[in-house]
């Protein structure tokens, strides 16, 4: 699939796009460009690899222009820059805006010009019924890529999403704060042991794009089936692990958190394909001469409930301690 393919990562230098390109670079791709605003990442990376077929631009997605001068004999784009913590996009919404929507046409709109084959753009379960500005930044980014897609002008360029939950071990999530408190003694700090969160491992979240490559049509999203633990079991399966009995402190839901995610919605799910391990929702074909949707409902929606990580498959103790013994990142922590 990847063999003399030219491939552009945006946010190349975050936790997705370093599991993909090693990925990438074990299946023989032709040339990766990894398109980051952050040099000293990008130079540690690139001290790191040492790779030839490696080239690296230093450029932001808001700016259309860096773009363009990236993206000339790309085949494929995978597209995971962006804002991505919850608080600092609650603070500075109008950056998430910036980054999340407006770079993110810019993206889409640069590979369509340059008549990229496929643009893969991940997004998050915070999209699902959002409540915050991160998970309402990167739902307006799904719209942004399903109008796109339908238009005419996207040439032969095919334009998709993938949406996943929580990544275990990526850049500022839970895992690494809670074993950076049991080394330090310190309690594990719980915001309710009730609240549940997919997880996945990223090796799953290079699969589902890969998934979403192989089988995309214009406008279409996939997800990743994934299992779900509490908020407690994941810290008991940590502090045992880790032979550790510093407990657990709770301190209450933070502001702009759920208490479980949603990864698809009954309405999603009504006009979605189930292959397996995963959810194709097929887009929304109305066009601009959109007004026989005014009279024409659906009565499938009625059938369906949300995939939540409440009604998930939910993992014991045991079951979450063999699937973070599955992470090389975690491997290392215990050995260190």
């Amino acid at each position: 699939m990847f063999e003399d393919k030219t491939i552009l990562i945006t946010g190349g230098t975050g936790s997705f796009g370093k599991t993909m390109l090693q990925n990438l670079l074990v299946k023989k791709c032709g040339n990766v460009r990894i398109f980051s605003r952050d040099e000293e990442k990008q130079d540690v990376l690139r001290s790191d690899l040492g790779a030839a077929n490696v080239d690296f631009y230093i450029g932001d997605i808001r700016d259309k222009e860096a773009l363009l001068y990236a993206m000339p004999g790309v085949d494929m784009v995978f597209h995971a820059a962006a804002l991505k913590q919850v608080p600092s996009c609650e603070f500075f919404p109008t950056e998430a805006v910036k980054t999340n929507v407006l770079g993110s046409a810019n993206v889409i709109d640069a590979a369509i010009e340059n008549k990229v084959k496929s643009v893969v753009c991940l997004s998050t379960d915070k999209a699902v019924m959002p409540i915050n500005a991160m998970g309402m930044s990167k739902a307006m980014m799904e719209k942004v890529a399903a109008a796109k897609s339908r238009r005419k002008f996207a040439g032969e360029t095919v334009i998709s999403c993938v949406r996943y939950g929580n990544v275990m071990y990526s850049r500022g999530s839970v895992i690494p704060l809670f074993i950076k408190l049991i080394k330090q003694g310190k309690e594990l700090t719980i915001t309710n042991p009730d609240m549940t969160r997919f997880l996945m491992p990223l090796r799953d979240s290079v699969r589902l794009v890969e998934f979403a490559l192989e089988q995309a049509r214009p406008g279409d999203m996939f997800i990743k089936k994934s299992p779900a633990a509490t908020v407690e079991v994941l810290a008991k399966a940590l502090l045992e692990l880790f032979n550790a009995s510093t407990g657990m402190r709770n301190i209450g839901t933070r502001h702009g958190e759920k208490l479980h995610e949603t990864l698809a919605t009954a309405e999603e799910l009504a006009r979605s394909k189930d292959l397996g391990d995963f959810y194709c929702v097929m887009p929304d074909q109305r066009d601009l001469n959109y007004n026989a949707y005014f009279n024409k409902g659906d009565i499938e929606v009625a059938a369906q409930e949300d995939y939540t990580s409440y009604t998930t498959e939910r993992l014991t103790v045991e079951q979450t301690k063999a699937l973070l013994l599955s992470l090389p990142e975690l491997q290392k922590e215990l050995e260190s």
